[in-house]
């Protein structure tokens, strides 16, 4: 990936990588504007599988005891117990949130920091909230998607108090790769946003889901947020994992946790 690309994950862990962006909500064309604005609160309880990550990421319950997020949030494999997940509020300031320390990290085999952006974080304990599927077809690859995160309102800025929610729509590879060249790896990652800008993940959303509803109007998990250039800029949609082409790897990494 190129040093640009490298400065556009959307994370704001110091150290784990540099700029990072996520944040649900239509923003300015380039960074020195306006705050990122658009995107709606989310209502307590609408997204019960949504975690927020202490070292600055999001992530989903792929079970009640594993969190799936972005290989780019956490620093390899291991046992790990600096990391705690904030669950069941939509308000991290909420005195009814729930907070669980982290026991292992398993990072995507091979992640070199271009493409197999996901991980899993293991939990102390179970919580007991809705986990959210994942695609293992592609067959929900396509249409519209939800995304949702406690990342920034402007780039450069930081986390919010709140979960903001957003719905942005699939972009073809071949779009996608007309902005960002060789940088985007087509076979494993999904890109989505409007043409025109506006709305868009942004720093502090990374790891965080993208959803949308499968055939029995379920949310199921697509991708999750990974990177792009600033925060809801024109012609630079934002870039995820594709869940789907690692369903399997998923599944089969969880199992040794």
């Amino acid at each position: 990936m190129s040093t640009l690309a490298a400065l556009l994950k959307r994370t704001l862990a110091v150290g784990a990588v540099a700029l990072a962006a996520v944040s649900l909500q239509p923003g300015a064309a380039n960074a020195s504007q306006a705050p990122v604005v658009g995107g709606t609160r989310a209502a307590q309880g609408e997204f019960p599988f949504m975690v927020r990550l202490s070292m600055g990421c999001g992530g989903a319950l792929y079970t009640q005891q594993i969190v799936l997020t972005a290989a780019h949030c956490v620093n390899g494999s291991g046992n790990n117990t600096s990391i705690t997940a904030t669950a069941g509020v939509v308000d991290l300031n909420s005195a009814s949130a729930i907070k669980v320390k982290s026991t292992k990290v398993l990072q995507a085999p091979g992640y070199n920091g271009k493409g197999k952006d996901w991980a899993l974080i293991k939990l102390a304990k179970p919580i007991n909230l809705p986990t959210l599927k994942i695609a293992d077809t592609k067959a929900f690859d396509n249409g519209t998607f939800t995304v949702a995160g406690w990342g920034a309102t402007r780039e450069g800025g930081g986390q919010q108090r709140y979960l903001m929610k957003a719905t942005v729509p699939f972009v073809s590879d071949a779009v996608c790769q007309s902005a960002y060249g060789s940088d985007l790896v087509p076979g494993e990652e999904i890109c989505a946003g409007l043409p025109q800008g506006g709305v868009d993940t942004c720093q502090g959303d990374s790891g965080g889901p993208m959803f949308r509803r499968d055939d029995n109007n379920a949310w199921i998990q697509v991708g999750i947020v990974s990177w792009g250039e600033g925060c809801a800029r024109p012609n630079f949609p934002g870039v995820y994992s594709e869940v789907s082409t690692f369903a399997t790897d998923i599944k089969n990494a969880a199992a040794t946790l």
